[in-house]
């Protein structure tokens, strides 16, 4: 595994340099891997890792860019947007020459259209917007405040927003909370119960499962044989 920096374009014209984690043997399968989103990004991380190795394994090269304004971005998150990630992504996959796509969770949302394409248990922009509500609400009431989703949402959309250690605008969470991950028939379907187990997303920290690591791979390169 290696690590490189690719260009990514900046909504005023321009573009930064951003990391990506790679598998990269120059082989004819390359699959860019759109990664999980905030909190659920570091629960999946070693899950994510894990299946770009045995993907290596078999033959198929995989890269891991960070979405603008998360992980080791050096842009702001509080001044992106969703479509801002849609670009970002469907760079990375025009400069890492990726035949395939694969979304994790909340980054089903940003899978470039143009590539073949499989969802792994996708999610909603609304539903993580109100796990992550939830969980300042339950820390707030921790140390003696008393919030409400609607007084949270109303703030967010009027000035943007803490979540989870997140700092979000207002235009993110308005856009955001109305994304739904494609529906075309194209896109292939992973569910939680195709590779076992409980979904590493819902533990309170980050955690591993090889065996789920063996079974998301498995799936994906039988797929992209396809």
């Amino acid at each position: 595994m290696i690590a490189l920096t690719w260009p990514c374009p900046l909504a005023g014209g321009g573009v930064a340099r951003e990391y990506a984690l790679a598998f990269d043997r120059t082989r004819e399968r390359r699959l860019l891997i759109v990664p999980a989103l905030f909190d659920e990004a570091n629960r999946l991380r070693r899950l994510t890792v894990e299946t770009m190795r045995r993907l290596d394994a078999a033959g198929i090269d995989s890269v891991l860019p960070d979405l603008p304004g998360c992980n080791e971005s050096l842009q702001a998150l509080r001044i992106q947007e969703p479509q801002d990630w849609s670009d970002a992504m469907a760079a990375a996959a025009a400069h890492f020459g990726a035949t395939h796509v694969l979304g994790i969770r909340g980054g089903c949302l940003f899978t470039p259209t143009r590539l073949p394409a499989w969802h792994y248990a996708p999610a909603k922009g609304a539903s993580l917007l109100r796990q992550m509500l939830r969980a300042r609400i339950l820390a707030s009431r921790e140390a003696g405040r008393e919030e409400t989703r609607e007084g949270l949402m109303e703030l967010a959309l009027r000035e943007g927003i803490e979540l989870t250690g997140h700092r979000l605008g207002a235009e993110f969470v308005r856009q955001f909370e109305q994304l739904v991950p494609g529906t075309d028939p194209r896109i292939g379907q992973i569910a939680q119960e195709a590779i076992g187990g409980s979904g590493l997303w819902l533990r309170a920290e980050p955690g591993e499962s090889p065996t789920q690591a063996d079974a998301l791979a498995a799936i994906l390169a039988l797929e992209t044989t396809a």
